[in-house]
């Protein structure tokens, strides 16, 4: 917990009285000091329109059979218990659960042929494109801190990128997304996890002495301000004025709390659970209004995880409740997108990590099944009201268009005006990486 006492007295030009306190709840960055998680390398310049990525993560390996990809002919053990029902595109179905989003599939595209998941039980795929082996020297990016390295920050008041994960019990689900070889200074700031401090108060500094740039610097303890012969610190003024900015403005701090939104607008979202699950995590709905108010306001990609889908037993009851729930929150996110006007520039992602086992195991469970998966997107002004690629009669195999996440990731780079064929981001010795690996380019389908 961030917090800055006021004074008394006084306001500022957004309204904000300077005798309120401007309190962020648990904004951790990456372990590092503010103004160094806020430097944004601006070498290829800002793109001049706001395009943005909303990246949905299901932890746990969702089971694609009872969700996008229903499996009716099949035996009875591996067909399941679930039904499938028309939507509003003829010749698409999906799960009788998400009768909400059967009415918007003429926004959505289904990727059913997901088919080079790495089967780690780890967000890292979903939000870098590439398997957790073989990475470079401090690791490959994540989207997320690619887009900030490259086009950095819409607005010095909201950071480019933010995770809205929360604490889980397997962490390598709660991942918001690493910056890799792009170093600290492109991490996602992260509302949502501390660092084992329940309230940290700048020493002594008030909204009125937060003015002075040289008390601002002292009060962040881990703060270092020593300047070394490779130049890696030049511009720290500038960045430190970017930290200032979000500290005194109440743009970021509006934008994460979803008590501000319109009440009608905030029901559609509904209520979650906030009690994690297991070693999963919550099932919070205001993340989904969080995100859209969080691009609305400058963010370039917001990173979510929802609830818990790795279900080796009792899967059909578990997806009773979740299923409804992302429902619910994905159609509202969509809704409020198009009604705002941000569908064509804000992109949305939703998938896990792999998909789950043809057969039920003798506990009404599915088991990993890393051979194939399904993902959605919507938004960004893609192509929509399709399905792509297609599995066999068990939805174990993929038998039409095999899609690759980078593929994926390419067309989402696309999306936010990023060649993938051109463009490239030196590592840590120096050598220009490509975005996506070899042979990933936009999906035709969607662009």
């Amino acid at each position: 917990m961030l917090t800055i006492h006021g004074s008394n007295t006084g306001r500022f030009c957004d309204g904000v009285s300077r005798r309120d306190f401007l309190r962020i709840g648990g904004l951790a960055l990456g372990g590092a000091a503010l103004p160094s998680i806020l430097r944004a390398e601006a070498s290829q310049g800002v793109g001049r329109s706001h395009k943005a990525v909303i990246m949905i993560f299901l932890p746990g390996g969702p089971s694609h059979q009872d969700m996008w990809d229903l499996k009716m002919d099949a035996p009875s053990e591996i067909r399941g218990e679930f039904r499938p029902i028309g939507t509003n595109v003829p010749g698409i179905q999906i799960t009788e659960h998400m009768p909400l989003l059967a009415k918007m599939m003429d926004q959505c595209s289904i990727i059913r042929s997901m088919s080079d998941c790495d089967g780690r039980h780890d967000a890292f795929q979903c939000l870098t494109g590439r398997p957790f082996s073989q990475q470079p020297p401090g690791g490959w990016p994540s989207f997320g801190s690619t887009v900030s390295k490259l086009q950095g920050g819409v607005d010095p008041a909201v950071p480019a990128f933010v995770g809205l994960a929360p604490k889980m019990g397997h962490m390598e689900w709660a991942r918001t997304g690493e910056p890799g070889f792009l170093g600290v200074a492109h991490a996602p700031f992260q509302p949502n996890k501390g660092s084992g401090m329940e309230d940290m108060t700048l020493n002594g500094v008030t909204l009125d002495r937060l003015a002075d740039r040289k008390t601002l610097l002292t009060g962040f303890d881990q703060f270092r301000r020593d300047v070394d012969s490779s130049g890696l610190m030049d511009g720290l003024d500038a960045f430190n004025q970017q930290a200032f900015g979000v500290l005194t403005s109440s743009k970021l701090l509006h934008a994460l709390d979803v008590s501000k939104e319109d009440p009608r607008i905030a029901a559609r979202y509904g209520k979650g659970d906030p009690k994690n699950r297991d070693d999963g995590g919550p099932k919070l709905m205001e993340h989904f209004l969080a995100a859209r108010r969080l691009v609305e306001a400058g963010a370039r990609c917001v990173t979510v995880a929802f609830s818990r889908w790795d279900h080796h037993g009792k899967n059909f009851d578990a997806l009773r409740q979740d299923l409804p729930l992302l429902d619910q929150g994905l159609t509202a996110l969509l809704a409020d997108l198009k009604e705002r006007g941000l569908d064509k520039d804000v992109s949305v992602v939703v998938w896990g990590e792999f998909g789950r086992t043809p057969t039920i195991n003798k506990d009404a469970g599915r088991d990993h099944w890393p051979r194939v998966s399904c993902a959605l997107l919507a938004g960004g002004g893609m192509r929509h009201g399709q399905v792509i690629g297609a599995t066999d009669r068990l939805g174990g195999e993929a038998t039409e268009r095999p899609v690759r996440f980078g593929e994926v990731f390419a067309t989402l780079y696309q999306r936010m005006g990023i060649d993938v064929s051109k463009v490239t981001v030196d590592d840590l010795t120096g050598r220009p990486q490509y975005l996506v690996q070899p042979g990933c380019a936009p999906m035709k389908e969607l662009i």
